[in-house]
């Protein structure tokens, strides 16, 4: 039974795009300098450009003609709660990787004492002065604050505790968060795959950067992050790991990950039911 499925057309379309998009990358990105000092900048960048995306109009083609919809079904009727659970947790860290791009939110008021000072990005006057009074009182600002405050003297800072690549996890993981709300197995494997680009990818660009190969990756920075996410904070490559907790959300934009968790939330709970395919 398992080896029909993993045979059948609609399985080899769900993981054979990706298969081939994360083939191709691994190639050419590997013998870059090789590819590059052979036939120069441009025809190299051609072929990947090229590459990619017939890779990727294989991987969409698949999954609207091919896997979508497809039987198997892995359950009938409402999404299972293990799955439910599993979909948050996956929508929750990723969109809370996510998050962390954009510029802080902040609450766009603030209450400021007569003895107190300003916070940044305030931009209208208390009523209180307004009214010629010098105490203090409500202030209008900025609902994004674009101040940095990362930690220079840490090797490592916010999103870099959870993994050295924020930014293929979170695609890698809401596509398996939402993997975990869909029946068809075939679209399960489709949607899931990019979490195998993500570990793949990650893995091999680190490798290539302790080789020296487009970047760099020092062993300090590489002994106290990981690849996968949490992996470092959770063994206690950054210390202990209580610290690291406290550390990591003092360093992160609170609101915007509140945000993503509710939306997480709210996105999981619309799933609550599916409805069947018409085959």
């Amino acid at each position: 039974m398992s080896a029909t499925i993993l045979s059948s057309k609609p399985m080899r379309w769900a993981a054979g795009g990706w298969a081939l998009f994360i083939a191709e990358n691994f190639i050419l990105s590997e013998n870059r300098t090789y590819l590059i000092e052979n036939y120069g900048d441009d025809a190299y960048h051609y072929a990947y450009g090229t590459l990619s995306t017939a890779a990727m109009s294989s991987v969409f083609y698949g999954y609207f003609r091919k896997v979508k919809d497809a039987p198997p079904l892995s359950f009938k009727g409402p999404v299972p709660l293990g799955a439910k659970v599993a979909s948050f947790l996956c929508f929750g860290l990723g969109l809370t990787m996510a998050s962390q791009i954009p510029p802080k939110i902040q609450i766009p008021v603030e209450f400021v004492t007569s003895t107190g000072a300003n916070e940044n990005n305030t931009i209208a006057t208390s009523a209180a002065e307004e009214k010629g009074g010098g105490g203090g009182g409500w202030k209008v600002r900025c609902p994004f604050d674009f101040t940095d405050n990362k930690d220079t003297n840490s090797p490592v800072h916010g999103l870099e505790r959870i993994t050295r690549h924020p930014g293929l996890w979170s695609f890698g993981l809401l596509g398996l968060g939402s993997a975990f709300l869909v029946p068809s197995i075939p679209q399960r494997v489709w949607l899931a795959m990019p979490t195998m680009v993500a570990l793949i990818g990650g893995a091999h660009t680190d490798s290539r950067f302790r080789r020296g190969m487009g970047g760099e990756l020092s062993e300090e920075y590489d002994r106290m992050t990981s690849n996968v996410p949490l992996l470092a904070m959770l063994s206690g490559a950054q210390g202990n790991v209580i610290d690291v907790m406290n550390d990591f959300s003092s360093e992160i934009k609170p609101l915007n990950a509140a945000l993503a968790v509710v939306t997480a939330g709210l996105w999981v709970m619309s799933k609550g039911r599916v409805v069947l395919p018409r085959r």
